[in-house]
């Protein structure tokens, strides 16, 4: 298996943008990965900085595919799915998790690098039956932000950027889980906003 490993992670180097896709795809579902996609997205934006937003976009696709796969198993499956796979004690913490933070406990742990456990949250989150649209939405804001944000450190330190990441890793960490709270607060006010029409208003009985 470690060979298959190595020989997908030099495939995504050779391939580029799509390296990232497949890299971030399998990561997210059913391999592990640790930090390649972020190391590869630093690596690429630094050779190619006109193709910033690409190297950027195509790992967030990547994971939020691959994480709904998981998802989408697990919720079929429901907690047997996940106990089956988890220990009780993992498996009982994760839903406990989720219960109490919903889409805090997706939108958190995607942002944020190894060794923070991302895949349970993403099995919890489909036993317990999560809304599809609100886990796509959870994801993407979390990886689009880890992503996005990394294509930005690299366009700005260039080479220095690993260095950066390493030194400052918790405050890196602290600022991007301070954007997704900002941007969930925003998008709940709109979600929230007056004005909405009922669809059902104004029809005769």
């Amino acid at each position: 298996m470690s060979r298959f490993l190595h020989w997908v992670q030099q495939l995504a180097v050779a391939l580029g943008a799509p390296g990232l896709f497949l890299i971030s795809l399998l990561d997210s579902s059913f391999l592990s990965f640790p930090a390649v996609a972020d190391v590869l997205i630093i690596v690429l934006v630094m050779e190619h900085p006109h193709r910033a937003l690409l190297y950027a976009a195509m790992p967030t696709i990547g994971s939020v595919l691959g994480s709904f796969v998981l998802y989408w198993l697990a919720r079929r499956g429901g907690e047997g799915f996940l106990k089956k796979r988890l220990s009780p004690k993992i498996s009982a913490h994760a839903i406990g998790v989720f219960e109490r933070f919903g889409f805090w406990a997706i939108a958190i742990p995607s942002i944020l690098p190894p060794p923070m456990p991302f895949k349970i949250f993403v099995l919890a989150a489909g036993a317990a039956g999560m809304r599809p649209g609100a886990f796509l939405v959870a994801i993407t804001a979390g990886r689009g932000i880890r992503y996005f944000g990394e294509a930005a450190l690299a366009l700005w330190y260039g080479r220095r950027a690993l260095d950066f990441m390493d030194d400052h890793v918790l405050g890196i960490s602290l600022g991007l889980i301070g954007a997704a709270v900002v941007g969930g607060v925003v998008w709940m006010l709109w979600s929230r906003r007056p004005g909405k029409i009922d669809a059902s208003a104004g029809t005769s009985v």
